[in-house]
């Protein structure tokens, strides 16, 4: 049964269920520090990881930028001038072949771009076909890159290239990503006997603390709240009347820009996520005897190519797996005699309201909580399918909700039983977009401990990763953010044996339609389809 404990927030000792704990490294006057934007220094024992995987993790999510900042919008990679050619288009192809795409960064001067960074997005598609697939782009960090298309269906199609980033911006998105500036605010409410005994409500602002120093600070500070299993301390500015123990609601707060006028000039949408010119023209796509597709089980340990996937008549059709389109009887039979948690954000969400709408004779329970922040409920008593909803735990932008259901993600994976009845989804992104890699790479080391002990105690749990979504461009959420954090999370469960790692970026962002944060109903189908497919794989 999924606990609805409370977190236990002050400094306790007590309560605690005792478990296995992974080896995680010690400090000593060797320990790697990471400087920040702020006075802080975080080290990898914060993190909550080895120096030999914190060296890992860098080259993973590496990045190449220029070192020169510039001071003028001409200076800048410039989607206009920017073009991308096929090498030796030809008047036909087969199914199965490739096309080799060159991308030439310019300014807008016109001039040659001398360094890599930027943050472009390839993909061919149809749209009388409502096909689509990814390619991945190269950068040569020498102004040129280059993409490799599969052509993976018959008929005909077009390649389309869009500047996402450029280098530029790229270079101040990483600059505040760890900066102690607040892009995102929170707010806490406490409510209590004021000093007349008259029940009073306080609002005031709260935040992430990371790192020794702290990187928010407020007012008269502070109340902290420490998870004493996972080290996570939250902080609020201390109420004028009431004492810290008062805390009951927890809300996302406004959003606050740290760019400088011209910052805000190279990331505006006319120079954002913008097409760039280039070879459109139709390619036409004859039969061929090669197969696209596999007859390979959906299993664990299984790679994430690019592509690993593509849309063909709006059904996505896995290169790594043989997926299944699921009707809701056959939802049913998968589903039966299972406990389904999903956790995560408003995106693990719209897959419990998929289910609520498709499978047959699933009640929802009453739990008296806002639909939209959960936690979330629903049964089918005949075939005994339970499917929870719950969000990851703090940092979370979600609207006012109670603090006591705020739960951390790794203490509720220490508390699920495990075994073969048993799914857990997760996914931890676009929240964390706005805060530290070093406090997400610290998150998903106790998540990825928490899984560990699971999969110990219980080897036939199905774990599922629910990678990140596509669908932000600016400074607060950015598809360059949410695709550095998959990066992080894919690296450090690579070795994590009997863990489903699900690329729905992919299918985010090659599907034909423009792609949002929240997809639409035919995307939700169908990665709920490749999810079916590993929970009940054929």
């Amino acid at each position: 049964m999924w606990t609805t404990m409370t977190t236990v927030w002050k400094f306790l000792d007590g309560g605690q269920r005792n478990k296995i704990q992974v080896p995680m490294p010690k400090p000593n006057s060797q320990t790697t520090r990471i400087r920040t934007n702020s006075s802080s220094t975080i080290s990898v024992h914060d993190m909550g990881i080895s120096e030999e995987e914190w060296d890992r993790l860098q080259k993973a999510f590496y990045w190449p930028t220029s070192d020169q900042e510039i001071t003028e919008l001409n200076q800048s990679t410039s989607p206009f001038h920017t073009t991308f050619s096929i090498v030796g288009l030809n008047e036909n192809y087969k199914v199965g072949e490739k096309i080799h795409v060159i991308i030439t960064a310019r300014d807008h001067n016109n001039n040659l771009k001398s360094h890599g960074g930027d943050f472009f997005q390839a993909k061919l598609f149809n749209l009388n076909l409502k096909a689509g697939v990814l390619g991945k782009v190269v950068d040569h960090r020498n102004g040129m890159y280059t993409v490799d298309l599969l052509l993976p269906w018959e008929g005909q199609a077009q390649v389309s290239v869009r500047l996402i980033h450029s280098s530029e911006v790229v270079r101040f998105l990483k600059k505040y990503r760890e900066s102690s500036f607040p892009r995102r605010h929170y707010n806490g409410y406490f409510e209590g006997p004021g000093p007349d005994g008259v029940m009073i409500s306080e609002k005031v602002e709260c935040n992430l603390k990371w790192g020794p120093d702290g990187s928010w600070i407020k007012g008269k500070c502070c109340c902290e709240y420490k998870d004493v299993k996972t080290g996570t301390v939250w902080q609020c500015e201390t109420p004028k009347k009431l004492s810290c123990d008062y805390w009951v609601y927890h809300e996302q707060g406004e959003v606050e820009s740290p760019l400088t006028p011209f910052e805000k000039q190279l990331i505006s949408g006319k120079y954002t996520n913008v097409q760039i010119p280039g070879d459109t023209q139709i390619i036409n796509i004859l039969p061929s005897t090669a197969v696209m597709g596999t007859t390979e089980r959906c299993r664990a340990g299984l790679t994430t190519p690019v592509p690993v996937g593509f849309y063909f008549g709006d059904v996505w059709k896995s290169l790594v797996c043989n997926t299944q389109r699921f009707s809701p009887p056959q939802m049913t039979n998968c589903l039966k005699q299972k406990i389904l948690y999903l956790n995560g954000d408003s995106t693990t969400r719209q897959w419990f309201e998929f289910f609520q709408s498709k499978v047959p004779d699933l009640k929802t329970i009453n739990l008296h909580v806002d639909s939209k922040n959960g936690p979330l409920m629903a049964v089918e008593l005949k075939n005994n399918i339970i499917i929870h909803w719950r969000p990851h735990g703090l940092p979370l932008q979600f609207r006012k909700m109670p603090a006591a259901d705020v739960h951390y993600l790794s203490n509720e994976i220490d508390y699920i039983t495990g075994g073969p009845h048993v799914v857990l989804v997760f996914t931890i992104f676009a929240h964390l977009d706005f805060h530290p890699m070093t406090f997400f790479i610290n998150k998903v080391a106790r998540v990825r401990q928490a899984v560990i002990e699971l999969l110990k105690r219980a080897p036939q749990t199905t774990v599922i990763i629910k990678s990140g979504n596509t669908g932000y461009k600016n400074e607060f959420l950015s598809d360059w953010y949410s695709m550095q954090l998959n990066t992080v999370m894919k690296e450090m469960f690579s070795d994590v044996k009997g863990v489903i790692y699900l690329d729905v970026w992919q299918m985010t962002s090659c599907h034909y339609a423009h792609e949002f944060i929240h997809p639409t109903g035919i995307i939700i189908a169908n990665e709920i389809d490749l999810l079916l497919s590993y929970i009940c794989p054929v």
